[in-house]
C-alpha cells in the first residue's frame, strides 16, 4: 500500500506516493511540467531541464529538476513561476536550435513558449537525453550502448565502437529517441534548420493555462505523459 504526502503543487494541494518524484505526481493530476528525458519505469537523471520548477522551502526559492526531486510531506512547489517559466524557455529555444529536425522537440519548444530562437540552427542528431542509453540498461539488461566523452565530444555509442553481441538489434533505442520523429515538412537540411511553430493554435484553446495539461497533439507519439 501507498504511504501519501500531501503537497502543493502551483497552489494545488495534491497527494504524492512516497517515494515518487514532484513530476510524476504533478503528471498523476495534469499538472502540466513540461519534459524530454523522462521516461516512467527507468531512472532519471535530470539530463534536458526542462522540468524544473521552483522548490519553496523556509520562504527561499531554488530551482531544480523535478524528475529527480522525490515529493515530501507539507512542501511547495512553483512549476509556472515567472522565473522557472524563464528558465524553461531559453532551455527549450537551445534545444530546438541544437535539434531542429524533432518533432517533438519542436513542439517543446513551442509549449515552452518559443516563438522565434535567438540563436543558430545547427542539425545534431543526438540530446544527449539518455532514453536510449537507460532503456538498454534497465529495460533490456544488454548494456549494449552508452555514453562516451566529456563536453562537446559526449555522444552515444557502442563500447569500442563495435556492437556487442548483447545487442539483439531490438532497435528500442531507435524507437525511444525523440530524434526519430521528424517534423510535418520532413527532414531540414543542416544549415537550413527553423522553428517550425505551425501548431502553435493548439495551445490557444479556450481551456488552455500554463500549468494545465490539454492532452493536445503537440508531439504526437511522443506526449506530454512521456508515454510512446
Amino acid at each position: 500500500m501507498h504511504q501519501n504526502v500531501d503537497l502543493v503543487i502551483d497552489g494545488s494541494k495534491i497527494s504524492g506516493r512516497r517515494g515518487e518524484t514532484v513530476l510524476d505526481a504533478a503528471l498523476r493530476y495534469g499538472i502540466c511540467i513540461p519534459h524530454l528525458c523522462h521516461m516512467p519505469t527507468l531512472t532519471d537523471i535530470g539530463a534536458c531541464r526542462l522540468c524544473i520548477v521552483d522548490h519553496i522551502k523556509n520562504g527561499r526559492s531554488k530551482v531544480t529538476t523535478s524528475c529527480t526531486l522525490l515529493v515530501q510531506e507539507g512542501m511547495v512547489i512553483d512549476a509556472n513561476s515567472e522565473r522557472v517559466r524563464g528558465l524553461r524557455r531559453n532551455i527549450a529555444e537551445l534545444l530546438v536550435t541544437q535539434a531542429p529536425n524533432s518533432r517533438a522537440i519542436q513542439d517543446i519548444a513551442l509549449r515552452c513558449g518559443v516563438t522565434e530562437p535567438r540563436y543558430e540552427f545547427r542539425s545534431d542528431d543526438c540530446v544527449l537525453c539518455g532514453r536510449c542509453v537507460r532503456a538498454c540498461k534497465e529495460h533490456y539488461q544488454a548494456h549494449a550502448i552508452g555514453f562516451v566523452g566529456r563536453g562537446q565530444e559526449r555522444h552515444v555509442e557502442y563500447p569500442f565502437r563495435e556492437k556487442p553481441e548483447s545487442c539483439i538489434m531490438c532497435r528500442a533505442c531507435v524507437t525511444l529517441c525523440p530524434m526519430s520523429i521528424t517534423p510535418c515538412d520532413g527532414p531540414m537540411k543542416s544549415g537550413e534548420g527553423y522553428f517550425c511553430g505551425k501548431c502553435a493554435s493548439l495551445t490557444q484553446a479556450p481551456q488552455y493555462e500554463a500549468g494545465d495539461c490539454t492532452r493536445c497533439d503537440l508531439g504526437e507519439g511522443f506526449d506530454c505523459s512521456g508515454h510512446l
